[in-house]
């Protein structure tokens, strides 16, 4: 397994693939919701209008194999009533083979089931999201914790029924919006079927693209609600390339009333760039919701720089004029040859103005990041803000979460340990302690703290990601690489054990005195309450809470000029002995790859939990963090005696993350 993300193709791949898949805007799909008459949340839709709207859910979010239309088709009608002021979504679902979990632990990946999607603000910048997952057995509910109506929402505000006939499922749903429900605007809604088999396959069908869709609003579709007595117009047009270009065009138009900013829309382009919706009369603003966007891996800017208006005439298409876009790509700011190895005077507005860009096009909200050469760090700098919505700016004091990074940091406190004689890196764990979640399987007392430190031992990564849930062994304990988080879970309770004292309290004495890592922490306390900086999906604070215990696969707080200093310390190879550094250093897994993947240009292998790479310039060490909403990474160049580390408070930060080691270090050449 990489820690770092793949680094063979060139930066202007990156970021921008995120972008197609994860547009920082609603899907494109667009419904219209017209007033119902008496409806009975019952299952039965023959109270429905037979001139409801269908719209098929056809988009795969995931597909172990989906062979016809009687496997799995499915489709959704809309409508509202203003005296509940509620919304009513009926689904109608072909599936040959309903399954339902029936057990005292519902899983909903092992059944049947559907997600609605709600975002009832559908604020423009991006709002919060409630999600119902609903099966027979199963009531789940994820919900934005920063919007006033998600983090409000409640299984109360819902009434659900389904009905059952052989190959037939509906299932029918009344949501009670309030204030929210108002004639003449728009709102958010997707939802994603379930599909279980008897063959154990398991697919994810919903209406529009995008993934993630509980998390970001920018991910579902759009719904109208309209008053019967209003005619709709057609707008319409083209985006085109200023010259002849092979590349895909922007994938979504944003229009929005002029009138009514409550009422706006996404609409998707074709394969030609053409582009229609049908809206109510009056005057819209024409837009493209990205300044930027990625094509067949390559970068360019929308260049509209304001948005068009257009107003719509009865019985009349609306065209808009043809939006030219420029088919001159972004600047790749990509050197032939890294700018550290002879820097100039000009070395930090080179490295802020590549920050700052990246920052722009990846929708990053902040970054520390800080360089060391010769045996000093040499460059510090922070960017953004810790929190998109209150505006709070990222500053020098400002913590992220270092996630994996962690592993390596407890790795140098674990070696010391073993050189003092308090733990022999080969001698079973379970000998010092047993541990009762693995106790069924024998094979387990093979596990060793080197078997932890290098990743074999047999775990996964996380229990959790188990169908059942339940740890196990994926493969004999030292027989083969498997990256776990687990391994490092049962390595802090033995540590714990044999010294007596909480980990934080060994990791304050073997690292941080050591080292000055000062503020750097581990779980929750009041000064990493005041300073930490909020993660983020797609531009949105996810508001997660900070660890109550220290986790030492994950949960090490810090940032990128405090961070050197553990750098520099492995660099100039101090507080350990030189065979336990060499030991460090030597390659004790190879990455396990699967068919399709893409594999490192240079050998790229496991050392004692840290990543090292054979480049043209020598040997480098380092470690990747990602725990979604943070992701991070540090490198360092040993015969170079120079390095960077990265802290974002992104999910989309991994483009700049790949690009880092060009820009610094290996350039074009080399990738």
């Amino acid at each position: 397994m990489n820690f770092f993300p793949s680094l063979s193709r060139l930066v202007t791949l990156a970021c921008f693939l995120f972008m197609v898949e994860n547009s920082f805007a609603h899907n494109g799909k667009v419904a219209r919701a017209y007033p119902l008459g008496p409806i009975s949340v019952d299952g039965n839709l023959s109270d429905w209008p037979a001139r409801a709207e269908k719209y098929d859910m056809v988009e795969e979010q995931f597909a172990d194999r989906i062979m016809n239309d009687s496997d799995l088709k499915g489709y959704f009608q809309v409508g509202y009533r203003m005296d509940n002021h509620s919304l009513y979504v009926a689904f109608t679902i072909f599936d040959e083979d309903f399954i339902q979990d029936t057990s005292s632990n519902v899983q909903w990946s092992n059944q049947d089931g559907l997600e609605l999607y709600l975002d009832a603000r559908h604020l423009p910048f991006g709002s919060g999201v409630a999600s119902f997952m609903y099966s027979e057995k199963l009531r789940n509910i994820n919900k934005s914790w920063y919007d006033a109506f998600a983090k409000n929402a409640s299984w109360e505000i819902m009434e659900v029924a389904i009905s059952t006939h052989e190959t037939m499922r509906t299932i029918e749903w009344r949501i009670n919006l309030g204030d929210q429900l108002e004639v003449g605007r728009s709102i958010g809604l997707d939802a994603t079927i379930f599909d279980k088999d008897g063959d154990g396959s398991f697919s994810v069908t919903a209406w529009g693209k995008g993934g993630s869709k509980y998390l970001t609003a920018k991910n579902l579709g759009d719904i109208l609600i309209l008053h019967p007595s209003e005619s709709l117009e057609t707008i319409s047009g083209k985006l085109i390339w200023d010259r002849p270009m092979n590349e895909r065009l922007p994938l979504e138009v944003r229009l929005t009333s002029a009138k009514n900013p409550r009422l706006w829309v996404e609409v998707e382009t074709d394969s030609n760039g053409v582009y229609k919706a049908m809206l109510l009369p009056g005057q819209y603003l024409v837009s493209l919701p990205e300044q930027y966007f990625n094509t067949d891996g390559k970068i360019f800017s929308t260049g509209l720089n304001k948005p068009i208006n257009i107003n719509t005439s009865t019985g009349k298409i609306a065209w808009v004029p043809t939006i030219m876009v420029s088919g001159a790509e972004v600047e790749d700011l990509i050197p032939e040859k890294g700018i550290m190895h002879d820097p100039s005077a000009n070395l930090e507005k080179e490295v802020d103005n590549f920050i700052q860009l990246y920052m722009k096009m990846c929708e990053i909200p902040g970054v520390s990041v800080a360089l060391i050469k010769d045996g000093k760090m040499v460059y510090h700098k922070v960017f953004g803000v810790k929190n998109t919505l209150t505006g709070d700016k990222v500053d020098k004091g400002t913590l992220f979460e270092a996630a994996s990074i962690t592993k390596p940091v407890f790795a140098f406190a674990v070696q010391r340990l073993a050189e003092r004689g308090i733990i022999d890196l080969d001698k079973p764990l379970y000998e010092y302690l047993p541990y009762p979640d693995i106790a069924y399987d024998e094979r387990y007392k093979l596990i060793t703290a080197k078997h932890v430190l290098t990743h074999r031992t047999g775990f996964p990564n996380w229990r959790s990601m188990n169908p059942d849930g339940k740890l196990n062994l994926k493969f004999t304990p030292g027989t083969g690489y498997g990256y776990s988080g687990e391994g490092f879970e049962y390595l802090k309770k033995v540590v714990e054990r044999i010294t007596g004292k909480n980990v934080e309290q060994v990791l304050q004495q073997e690292v941080i005195e050591l080292m000055g890592l000062h503020h750097t922490f581990f779980s929750r306390n009041d000064s990493l309450a005041k300073v930490v900086s909020a993660g983020h999906y797609q531009m949105l604070p996810t508001g997660g809470d900070l660890p109550e215990s220290p986790g030492m696969a994950y949960s090490m707080h810090t940032e990128a000029g405090i961070f050197t200093r553990f750098m520099l310390y492995l660099l100039e190879q101090k507080g350990l002995t030189g065979e336990s550094y060499a030991r460090m250093f030597s390659k004790h897994s190879e990455y396990n790859f699967e068919p399709g993947d893409e594999r490192p240009q240079t050998p790229t292998y496991m050392g004692m939990s840290l990543e090292i790479r054979e480049t043209p310039f020598g040997k480098s060490f380092g470690h990747g963090g990602n725990n979604g909403d943070f992701k991070c990474v540090f490198e360092v160049y040993k015969d170079l005696k120079m390095g960077y580390v990265i802290f974002t408070n992104s999910d989309a930060a991994d483009p700049l993350l790949r690009a880092m080691r060009m820009f610094l270090v290996e350039g074009k050449i080399n990738n």
